[in-house]
Order: structure tokens, then C-alpha cells, then sequence
């Protein structure tokens, strides 16, 4: 059998005198795309010496946590949640490698979503029990802030955003908005609140207690969560538990975070935990037609946090309201964007 794997060029002419035979079975795998995932991820040196003993994984976090492929600029993306458990799953089988850092960089997403991650930090922890640290980038914030405390340590950049330890539900009343266009919502339904929440309509009293209640016991979760983990945080509970964020700095000065620095940092902490040496490789896994040249590129096809041409108005379309998030929401377009 004749394999070919990847792209193919051929320039010129070409002439064959003669005649040609083949037996046998031709294969060609081609890359076609993050959405297509013709390759699976596999190990790509960025940084140190590839040939000492033992490795760092980088494993890059970014923008939205949510259970749905993602549309990039340029096209469709991959599945986060996905993309992070085949990350986990290479580590684990990979015994060179000695030490994960999680490169966060992300305003968080739906409740679910983050509490899938932060599980696939403890199946890691529970079948390798190796060193895990959390670098956070531009922002850190609610499920992103969530995932980070299943490490063991977080390190932040001086002007990081970090925390957002809240939930929100994006609930829409359309009703007079449509009433301009003349469209008026029938729906035939059994179960008189099956339908909380719907832009069609004002949201009635005991539906908002309803939902209400349903947020207030993810964020109980979610507070509960980050002071078993970091209990040098309980007592500052009231100045980082209503949703807030806060700058790297003062993460630090309320035990959100147990350190300053760049990725550099975690990535150094994470070898002396490891027992490797300063300039032992860092590695992070990417697709064949996705090339990382550096522990701070991202994977492409990843969406934009703001798109150029807005396409959705948010509460429109029942069908593609997000979730309860644990997100913070500082831009309207992240409403739109952020569905579970």
C-alpha cells in the first residue's frame, strides 16, 4: 500500500512512455481543517532541548469554554471541550512527559462546560499525578478562573484580569420588538413553565425565582469550589465572591493566585517540580496543518471575542441562547457568541 500524508505539489510537465501498472490500494490523508480533524494532535517542540530527559506540556485554554464547535473567521472550529480531553488524553499517554502548564487565556464559559475541564485536570492528576500550573494570560475569569484553581498553582501577568466568580443567564424580552414587525408568538406547550425564559414574552414572577435559584446554587458551587481549593482565599470571601474581577496584583494580595509572573514562570516552576532540567523541552499538540512554533500560539479556527459583522441579535433565536455561564460579561457580543 502506497500512503501519503499531507500536501501534495508537482510543477512542471510530465511525460510517461509506456505503459503504467499498479497493484494494490492508494491512500492519501489530507489535512483539511481543525472542523474536518483529519489528523489527531501530536507533540511539537517549542522551546528547550528536545533530546533531555523528560518534558513540559503546554496546554492553551482560550476564549470561549463551552460544549459546541466554535466558527473561527475563516471557518468552523473545533469542539473546546474535545480539543482539551484528546490534550489530556496525549499527556497521559506520553511518560516523557513530566509536567503540564494550563495557558489560560479566556473570559470563561457555560457551567457544564467548565466543570468538564476542570474533571479532565483530576482524571489527569488521578492517573499520572504530575505538577499542573496555571499561567494566566490576558484574562482569567469565571469557568477559566474555575479550571485554573484544579491546579496547583496559578501565576498571573501583572495586568491579568482574574476572577469573575459569578453566573449569569442571558434572559431577553423581545415582545414589543416583534409586535413592530407584526410577528406574534403561539406556541402550543404542556407544562406551564416550559418556556421560561423566552425573549417571546415578559418573564413572569415565580419563573425568575425559579432561575434565580438555579444561579444562586451554581454560584454556592462555584465559592465552594474555589475555597476548598484555595482556603488561603476564605477569608477574603466577601471582596471576590460577587462576581468581580480584579487585576493580577490584587488576585494575589486575596490568595486567588500564589504568584506574578509570565508564562516563563509557570513553565520554570513546573520543571522545578519536576525535577527536570532549566532547559528540558516544552512541548505542546497541535494538528499536522496547525504548527506551534512558540508556547504562546493559539490553535486556529478559534472564534473572535468580538465578530466584525454582527449577524445575531441576541434574544432572537430561542434556539441559540446561551446557558448559564460562569462568564464575565463584559461585552454584549459575548452573548451572542457564548452558546452551549
Amino acid at each position: 500500500m502506497l500512503r501519503h500524508n499531507g500536501a501534495v505539489s508537482m510543477g512542471g510537465g510530465m511525460q510517461v512512455d509506456g505503459d503504467v501498472s499498479m497493484d494494490g490500494e492508494l491512500k492519501t490523508l489530507v489535512s483539511i481543517g481543525n472542523e474536518g480533524r483529519a489528523t489527531p494532535l501530536r507533540s511539537t517542540v517549542v522551546a528547550g532541548n528536545p533530546t533531555t530527559d523528560g518534558k513540559v506540556a503546554v496546554l492553551d485554554l482560550d476564549d470561549f469554554l463551552v460544549n459546541r464547535s466554535l466558527g473561527g473567521l475563516t471557518g468552523g472550529g473545533e469542539n473546546p471541550i474535545a480539543l482539551f480531553r484528546e490534550k489530556i488524553d496525549r499527556v497521559i499517554e506520553d511518560p516523557s512527559v513530566r509536567a503540564v502548564v494550563l495557558r489560560i487565556n479566556s473570559p470563561g464559559g457555560g457551567v457544564t462546560a467548565s466543570d468538564i475541564i476542570a474533571h479532565e485536570l483530576t482524571r489527569l492528576r488521578s492517573q499520572r499525578n504530575l505538577p499542573i500550573a496555571a499561567s494566566v494570560l490576558s484574562v482569567g475569569t469565571g469557568g477559566a478562573y474555575y479550571v485554573a484553581t484544579a491546579c496547583d498553582t496559578i501565576v498571573a501577568h501583572p495586568t491579568s484580569i482574574v476572577g469573575g466568580v459569578g453566573v449569569i443567564l442571558n434572559v431577553y424580552n423581545l415582545q414589543d420588538t416583534m409586535g413592530q414587525f407584526n410577528v406574534l408568538s403561539s406556541p402550543i406547550k404542556s407544562g406551564e413553565k416550559i418556556d421560561a425564559g423566552t425573549p417571546e414574552r415578559p418573564i413572569g414572577e415565580e419563573e425568575m425565582e425559579m432561575l434565580q435559584q438555579i444561579a444562586d446554587a451554581f454560584h454556592d458551587r462555584f465559592i465552594q469550589w474555589v475555597q476548598t481549593r484555595r482556603p488561603q482565599a476564605s477569608g477574603f470571601v466577601d471582596q471576590w465572591s460577587d462576581g468581580r474581577v480584579v487585576t493580577g496584583p490584587r488576585a494575589l494580595e486575596l490568595g486567588l493566585i500564589d504568584q506574578i509572573g509570565y508564562l516563563d514562570a509557570a513553565i520554570d516552576w513546573a520543571k522545578q517540580q519536576a525535577g527536570l532540567d532549566a532547559d528540558g523541552a516544552v512541548v505542546m499538540y497541535r494538528r499536522d496543518n496547525d504548527p506551534a512554533y512558540t508556547a504562546l500560539d493559539s490553535m486556529a479556527g478559534q472564534p473572535s471575542l468580538t465578530p466584525l459583522i454582527p449577524l445575531r441579535i441576541p434574544g432572537l433565536d430561542r434556539s441559540s441562547m446561551p446557558t448559564f455561564l460562569y462568564m464575565w460579561q463584559a461585552d454584549p457580543a459575548m452573548a451572542s457568541l457564548a452558546q452551549p
